[in-house]
């Protein structure tokens, strides 16, 4: 960083100062608290996270130092549930990912659709280049059916997640289209559904404990079976 970018030594005792309030309000919280998911813990426990934070790089930016804090779980979990109780419109967020393994099998499969359903002059074929063979996968299947048979495509399965987000009313044609995951407000999402490797690991760490915990739902959910609404844990499901 530049020294004309550097925050000056007032910011970071101010930052300083921010992190030693959050602590005490997050203890303060903690002591009062109503319950296991009581939200104010949780909004103290964020705070204190984002306030951790920008100390933690307005002092490396001043002074090359860094803290020997990490507050696991400020990004992972997602705030209470203050949409709408009644929602008359709801929004599914999907991201999967993929590596190609085996780029031949993906420009072959490719291949066969373009000279099933394309017209292309010998030479131009769109599915001669991997990017030009995934956008004609991804036109002919669904998505779904992408993910279900994705080893035939020469893919392999990464990280998914599946968001569900609870809106007052539809929007309006075309609307989001030119960004569609923008401004999706954390605290309307209903549900979520995430498939990771990562949760493979945990699960084999834990092989020890009773195997009755492995018939547990992973699924973060706003609503309980009584449709009341509670905050949304960072559950996941492997």
């Amino acid at each position: 960083m530049s020294d004309a970018a550097q925050p000056t030594a007032a910011e970071v005792r101010a930052a300083a100062e921010a992190v030693k309030t959050a602590l005490d309000r997050h203890l303060a919280a903690v002591e009062r608290r109503s319950g296991e998911d009581d939200p104010a813990v949780y909004e103290a426990f964020n705070e204190l996270a984002a306030a951790a934070e920008v100390y933690d790089e307005l002092l490396y930016d001043r002074y090359d130092e860094v803290t020997p804090f990490e507050i696991p779980g400020a990004d992972d979990s997602l705030p209470p549930y203050k949409g709408p109780e009644e929602p008359n419109a709801l929004s599914v967020l999907i991201r999967r990912d993929y590596a190609v393994v085996e780029p031949q099998r993906l420009l072959a499969q490719a291949q066969r659709i373009e000279a099933a359903d394309y017209e292309a002059e010998a030479g131009s074929e769109v599915s001669g280049t991997v990017h030009g063979a995934m956008g004609i996968l991804f036109g002919e299947f669904e998505p779904d059916e992408i993910a279900s048979r994705h080893k035939e495509f020469g893919l392999e399965e990464g990280d998914s997640t599946l968001w569900v987000t609870a809106a007052d009313e539809p929007a309006d044609p075309g609307e989001w289209l030119e960004a569609p995951f923008e401004q999706i407000d954390p605290q309307r999402v209903v549900c979520r559904f995430d498939v990771s490797a990562v949760f493979d690991d945990e699960i084999d760490d834990g092989d020890d404990e009773d195997e009755d915990d492995d018939l547990d739902t992973d699924v973060d959910t706003n609503l309980d079976e009584d449709e009341d609404l509670e905050p949304l844990d960072a559950d996941r499901r492997a």
